[in-house]
């Protein structure tokens, strides 16, 4: 029995550290993000000339209400063009594509990555633009979207995420990820930026200085989780990410539990399979000072905040339950408190309404499925795995 609670109290303790540092991250960001000003550059005369890459992969309908916003952009139509990369389109799609001013770049491949599309895409890119914009096939952009991309490229910074918020909340599971999508947008990209961290890039939304991107994008070949490994080389590289909060992009968020769960999978397999792939080089970059790297590597080894909002207070109960085993349920109590308040700060104050309280209810059974989710990634990362989208999101 002495060994059986020897094991017990190793564990649970060693998940207190795990669990407790991730709370206390999660509550310093949240809060600092609220009472620290992050400093905006200015507005600029000169504007930088832009590509557009829109990955479109299916999605005919879709694509073409994308494209049809994209080029009315308020923005000086010479300093701009936008390049469709058409994979997997029906041939009418393509046509009405190239009555729009802009570039259909048709691509084929035995397995489609949006990483081999934007490969492509930079090989058929003439010369002469000043940065490179990456749009998904359902983003819609606020028409003054590249005037703000644009003063941050000239106050100096080469990688800029934009403002992704959701397009859609017609469901209690689109409430819930349109939710999600601001918490990072506040903890892990707003919040960031007070410490003069990197904000996380999401993948759509972001702007790069065109040496920088074509230079990191060819180093890229990743199934899934392209936006991180981004993230890691640039950071490794000792190139920031700015985050433009004003500048929005109006992204569709998942409104079916099972392509919720498709996503997640393709997300959960991404971030490990990273890990693995970098984890190890987390104490090089510790040594060498390397602060924003180290931080990229771990938001790699944390877990989604709806298994968070479980296991905490889980635990919680647990040490109650059976004293003596592993840290005290006081510490339960603390790390619990910081890991909720965090959240809860992070979301925004429009979303605390009769929507936000009918979806809480589905917490417990998106938690059940993230834990599933976590033992069937065997597999996810070999084959890129398609988000189908709906066409009443607007």
């Amino acid at each position: 029995m002495e060994i059986i609670r020897l094991i017990a109290a190793i564990i649970t303790s060693v998940l207190f550290v795990y669990l407790g540092i991730y709370s206390l991250y999660l509550f310093i960001f949240s809060v600092a993000g609220k009472l620290v000003p992050v400093k905006v550059p200015t507005k600029s005369d000169r504007l930088a000339k832009f590509v557009i890459y829109i990955c479109s992969y299916k999605e005919d309908e879709i694509i073409l209400n994308s494209a049809a916003n994209a080029v009315t952009l308020d923005y000086p139509k010479d300093k701009f063009h936008i390049c469709v990369i058409a994979d997997s389109l029906q041939p009418a799609t393509i046509a009405k594509l190239k009555q729009m001013p802009l570039q259909v770049l048709e691509v084929v491949f035995e397995s489609s990555t949006k990483s081999k599309a934007l490969h492509r895409a930079i090989e058929n890119t003439e010369a002469g633009f000043d940065a490179a914009i990456v749009f998904d096939i359902d983003n819609v952009a606020a028409p003054d979207f590249l005037y703000q991309i644009n003063n941050y490229l000239q106050s100096g910074e080469k990688v800029i995420q934009g403002h992704r918020v959701a397009k859609n909340t017609n469901t209690s599971v689109a409430v819930l990820d349109a939710i999600s999508e601001e918490v990072n947008n506040h903890i892990f990209r707003k919040s960031q930026r007070v410490f003069n961290l990197s904000a996380a890039i999401i993948g759509s939304g972001m702007a790069l200085d065109y040496k920088t991107f074509t230079d990191v994008m060819m180093r890229i070949d990743a199934v899934g989780g392209f936006d991180k490994e981004m993230g890691l080389l640039l950071t490794n590289d000792r190139i920031g990410v700015a985050y433009a909060d004003k500048a929005l992009i109006y992204d569709e968020k998942v409104s079916n539990k099972e392509v919720f769960k498709k996503q997640r999978r393709r997300w959960l397999s991404a971030q490990f399979n990273l890990l693995k792939k970098y984890g190890s080089t987390a104490f090089s970059a510790l040594f060498k000072g390397k602060f924003d790297y180290l931080n990229e590597v771990y938001q790699l080894s944390i877990l989604p905040r709806v298994l968070m909002l479980g296991l905490m207070p889980f635990m919680l109960l647990v040490s109650f339950l059976l004293p003596g085993i592993g840290p005290d349920w006081h510490l339960w109590l603390i790390a619990t408190v910081c890991c909720y308040t965090g959240i809860l700060i992070a979301i925004p104050v429009s979303f605390y309404n009769k929507d936000f309280f009918g979806a809480l209810i589905r917490i417990p059974v998106i938690f059940f499925t993230m834990l599933l989710l976590l033992f069937k990634l065997k597999g996810a990362n070999k084959k890129f795995i398609h988000t189908p989208h709906t066409h009443s999101a607007k």
